[in-house]
């Protein structure tokens, strides 16, 4: 799934750049919209990668609380990533660092980066894969208030907007999570980002906010890789949890490529290839 993702940018994510070329009004900012599709198409045609900046394995796995299954499904994933880096082709280059050293390599503490969750119902287990570069994971940022209103909200994530820039090499898609405790409006951020582009957020709260706040990023004029125009994002992705008081914002961002893919697998052992 890590091989599969650096190779192919998501068939949401092609409509999302094809649509932001047609409506897109400065002539730089569109040429660079062509350059970017016709990048996805040649890395799909030559089976390549679309970018050299390969990230490091992140993945989700979302266990069905009816499933059944024997093995140990984190040293699988593990031993999966030591297999890939000794025979993809062209070799990963070394982003895996040691953040007490910066000592970089292919093997660390608690790599691949795997979260978890259980699925009420669900007789499956899917593994997603969403690869982080240094592009988008550096900017991400948190921010905890003391019950905020929903103009507070909006006016930080347009703070970690501006901090970006276009160092996320737009047109990026932008995750929101709010509330929970730190590390889950950190998890809800990061989860936002998978959903597809062009769906609709199911609360009408944060449907509307959505709509704000991408027309007030892509206000910012930064442009697709910063050169100018009227795409900076492709999406802007919130959701919420429950939880005290004070309540966490965090923003993050895919970059144009956005790398994910997801597979799921059935109760009768078969196997379905998602994005």
């Amino acid at each position: 799934m890590y091989d599969w993702s650096l190779r192919r940018v998501p068939d949401d994510t092609k409509d999302a750049l094809r649509r932001a070329r047609a409506t897109e009004t400065h002539e730089g900012a569109q040429r660079v919209l062509e350059i970017m599709l016709g990048s996805a198409l040649r890395a799909e045609q030559t089976d390549r990668f679309v970018c050299s900046d390969a990230g490091v394995p992140v993945f989700r796995v979302t266990i069905g609380a009816q499933a059944r299954w024997e093995g140990d499904i984190k040293a699988a994933i593990t031993e999966g990533f030591s297999e890939l880096v000794g025979r993809i082709q062209p070799p990963l280059l070394k982003h895996v660092t040691n953040p007490l050293t910066n000592e970089r390599g292919y093997q660390g503490k608690d790599m691949p980066l795997v979260t978890w969750e259980v699925e009420s119902g669900a007789d499956w287990i899917e593994i997603a894969c969403q690869p982080k570069a240094l592009g988008s994971g550096r900017w991400a940022q948190a921010e905890t208030f003391s019950f905020p209103s929903l103009a507070d909200i909006e006016a930080y994530v347009m703070r970690a907007v501006m901090t970006a820039g276009s160092q996320h090499c737009p047109p990026v898609i932008i995750g929101v999570g709010i509330g929970g405790s730190f590390d889950v409006a950190a998890k809800i951020a990061s989860k936002a980002t998978y959903r597809a582009i062009g769906s609709t957020n199911p609360e009408p709260v944060l449907a509307a906010m959505e709509e704000r706040l991408l027309r007030a990023v892509n206000a910012t004029g930064f442009g697709p890789m910063g050169t100018g125009g009227d795409t900076t994002a492709l999406a802007v992705h919130v959701d919420y949890s429950a939880g005290h008081g004070y309540t966490p914002v965090a923003v993050c961002f895919n970059c144009w490529i956005n790398r994910r893919t997801r597979a799921r697998i059935h109760a009768d052992g078969s196997v379905e290839r998602m994005e």
